[in-house]
């Protein structure tokens, strides 16, 4: 009888530490990797109006020494939080209890959807860094909505990307990209958590979770090795090698660009699929759309690449081939395109 007492806190007490030990780790992480340097990069966009120059940089020789060029370039900007969302997403599997994960975002509809994109805000993350996480989280059984609203909201509503837009740009691009982010991440979510297959979470599954939840007892750090081996498996090697193609094919996928372009739908459309499928750090668009604007691009194909650049890409498609159903990564790609267009259009009627 002495012992029943000390039993019920000690639940308590493993029941909170693993997910605190996550948010500890998560903001160190973050505090390092996104939210002291994106200050700091804050003060220079405001003084300069820049932020740096376009990541497209000379064009190369041949394919190869395009690839590993554009390569070296952008895994030195992103390693660090490449590293931190293979870790961040194998945590979330062994750390936060499966049963919360599915109370906030196991079930697909509206609310679970903006709960996710809610979630986001603070990673400030690319793409591709977004997709390790969104893919723990559907490892998890995370509704489809939830996770793709996560993963497409970290790079298009990045609160730091978005400030930098508005002292590089203009204020009135960082609105048109407010609302095409909420856009992407509200309305294509739910659409295509719609296309996907039903999913319901029933109260009996979330208690069985539950129970499972507090009777493992399974050494954490085989857990978490396990974990963080298969998602790293299933991500990275796909990441390099599409990084890789893109970096040669970007001789054609950015042709040089003067004034003859314009406001051309032809170039309105076929940016706002490259930017689709093209891959960038965080923020890369906006020093990229600078350059292209001061050449003579016009706003409208220069908005089409703003607005798909960040959103989705390539290799974070691949890297979310199992997570989610092909068609609704297809479904995904299409309509970031054609929001992408529409954003084009809009800009090109109004400035």
């Amino acid at each position: 009888m002495s012992t029943m007492p000390s039993a019920i806190p000690q639940r308590g007490l493993s029941l909170w530490w693993k997910p605190l030990l996550f948010l500890i780790l998560a903001a160190v992480g973050l505090y390092y990797v996104k939210w002291s340097p994106y200050y700091l990069k804050s003060f220079v966009a405001a003084d300069s109006h820049s932020i740096g120059g376009s990541i497209l940089g000379a064009d190369q020789s041949t394919p190869l020494s395009a690839a590993l060029a554009y390569a070296q370039v952008y895994f030195l900007a992103i390693w660090k939080a490449a590293v931190l969302a293979v870790i961040l997403g194998s945590l979330l599997q062994v750390l936060i209890p499966r049963d919360w994960l599915l109370n906030l975002f196991g079930r697909a509809g509206f609310g679970s959807t903006l709960r996710g994109g809610l979630f986001a805000l603070p990673g400030m993350m690319c793409s591709c860094c977004a997709a390790p996480v969104a893919a723990g989280m559907r490892r998890q059984q995370v509704s489809v909505g939830a996770a793709l609203a996560f993963w497409i909201a970290n790079p298009m509503l990045n609160p730091a990307t978005l400030v930098f837009m508005g002292f590089v740009l203009g204020w009135q691009f960082t609105a048109l990209r407010l609302v095409a982010g909420l856009v992407l991440v509200l309305g294509v979510s739910l659409i295509a958590q719609r296309i996907a297959s039903p999913e319901q979470v029933p109260e009996p599954a979330l208690e069985a979770v539950a129970d499972a939840s507090t009777t493992d007892q399974s050494n954490f750090f085989l857990r978490w090795g396990k974990t963080l081996w298969q998602l790293f498996w299933s991500t990275i090697p796909i990441y390099v090698v599409a990084v890789l193609i893109l970096g040669a094919a970007r001789v054609w996928l950015f042709p040089h660009v003067d004034a003859s372009m314009g406001n051309s739908l032809v170039w309105l459309v076929a940016f706002a699929v490259i930017g689709t499928l093209f891959v960038i750090p965080t923020a890369a668009e906006i020093p990229i759309v600078q350059t292209m604007l001061a050449l003579g691009l016009g706003v409208g194909p220069g908005v089409a690449l703003l607005m798909t650049l960040p959103s989705v890409s390539l290799p974070s498609l691949l890297m979310l081939r199992k997570s989610f159903d092909a068609k609704v990564l297809v479904v995904v790609g299409v309509l970031t395109a054609l929001v992408g267009i529409i954003s084009g259009l809009v800009a090109a009627a109004i400035w």
